[in-house]
């Protein structure tokens, strides 16, 4: 076989025999979790290997590697409060009320898939939408909120809405 891919497969190897322990050590001082530590290790290297970047320019790997575990930390961190906060209103709920294991799975799948859509965006515009969309507030509520112009609060929400229908889902 001798495609376009093959000759970087040896490289990943490399990268990954030279600094998968390094970078599993530095994540599980960082995360106090040996665990979350290596899942967020090898979720590194699969996210390099889904990379456009091709492996041979990357002339600092350790770097480069920690770039990509950070923002991956950062986003299981992310995720983590997410989940805690619904855990949080779900427990303020009377029982009776109280979605059922399945509806609870969905829910969180779908908070999670908003929170990655809305990642990226600026906390102000990001904001501005959850509070439109799962508020139902108006555009002059918002901005009482935010303590912004209307004006802004348009920005924001057109921002937003740019953003959601540009983002590769």
């Amino acid at each position: 076989m001798t495609d376009a891919a093959t000759p970087s497969l040896p490289t990943l190897h490399t990268l990954y025999r030279d600094h998968h322990s390094w970078l599993e050590s530095w994540l599980r001082r960082r995360m106090g979790n040996a665990w979350d530590a290596a899942d967020l290790s090898h979720d590194t290297f699969v996210k390099v290997l889904s990379s456009v970047q091709p492996l041979a320019d990357v002339r600092e790997p350790r770097a480069y590697l920690l770039t990509v575990g950070k923002r991956l930390m950062s986003s299981f961190y992310s995720r983590r409060s997410l989940e805690q906060a619904y855990l949080d209103a779900l427990a303020q709920l009377p029982e009776a009320c109280a979605p059922s294991p399945e509806q609870r799975w969905l829910l969180l799948e779908t908070l999670h898939a908003l929170d990655e859509l809305l990642d990226g965006l600026p906390a102000g515009v990001r904001r501005a939408f959850l509070l439109s969309q799962l508020e139902g507030l108006g555009y002059r509520e918002i901005a009482e909120r935010l303590e912004v112009s209307e004006r802004t609060v348009k920005r924001y929400m057109a921002q937003a809405y740019e953003h959601c229908l540009l983002v590769d889902l």
